[in-house]
């Protein structure tokens, strides 16, 4: 009897820790350029978070409470998005589900890029790109204004590996992960793929708008 019963035991520590894993494994997100980021974001927001709290939105399929985050924003600009302001955000309460955790303190500026769910809502994820409004360089945070606008028709391609080349004019090769072994690297700091006047796109560097006439440019 007890080794059926440390059979038992043994095969529920087995499947405990398989769903473990199978939880923390969950979330996963593929690494992407600041301006993917926005290019694919419905809304994206300069805004400091001041609360927090735990709501029920909904069932699910077995009519258990759906639980999520709802952070209160005081939005300081909006750069993409709707004509009103956004109050609040939503996320999943645990990160192994791609919840997001953010200081509720006040202090602390941020960029959130998130999406519109149905009845106007934010709703964010490990996935959208939210970081710390301090840590962005200059030409990102310009870059929100319009540039990264200019290059929504393009398409940013990761280097998978070495060597590597674009496979269509409108193609921007980001080769931060292989070249610097970051996400954070010089092309996402301090470049944007702009489309130029024939149709193709290329990278373009510096913190003032590119001219009309923008053809020969430095890649990176």
């Amino acid at each position: 009897m007890a080794l059926s019963i440390n059979g038992v035991l043994c095969t529920l520590t087995v499947l405990i820790l398989w769903r473990a894993e199978e939880l923390v494994e969950a979330c996963s997100c593929a690494p992407v350029h600041p301006q993917q980021a926005f290019c694919n974001a419905d809304v994206v927001i300069r805004a400091k978070v001041v609360g927090e709290k735990e709501v029920d939105t909904g069932n699910d399929i077995y009519g258990n409470p759906i639980k999520r985050i709802q952070y209160e924003v005081k939005q300081i600009k909006m750069f993409k998005g709707p004509d009103q302001d956004i109050e609040a955000i939503f996320t999943s309460p645990v990160s192994a589900v791609c919840g997001v955790t953010l200081d509720t303190s006040g202090k602390k500026e941020y960029l959130i890029s998130g999406k519109v769910e149905a009845g106007g809502k934010m709703h964010v994820t490990l996935c959208d790109y939210i970081t710390p409004w301090e840590s962005m360089s200059p030409t990102q945070k310009k870059s929100l204004t319009q540039r990264y606008q200019m290059g929504c028709d393009c398409k940013i391609v990761r280097c998978p590996s070495l060597p590597c080349a674009i496979s269509a004019p409108e193609e921007c090769l980001w080769t931060d992960l292989m070249i610097e072994k970051q996400v954070h690297g010089r092309q996402a700091n301090h470049y944007t793929c702009v489309k130029r006047a024939d149709g193709s796109c290329s990278w373009y560097r510096g913190v003032t708008p590119p001219k009309k006439e923008f053809l020969d440019i430095e890649d990176p």
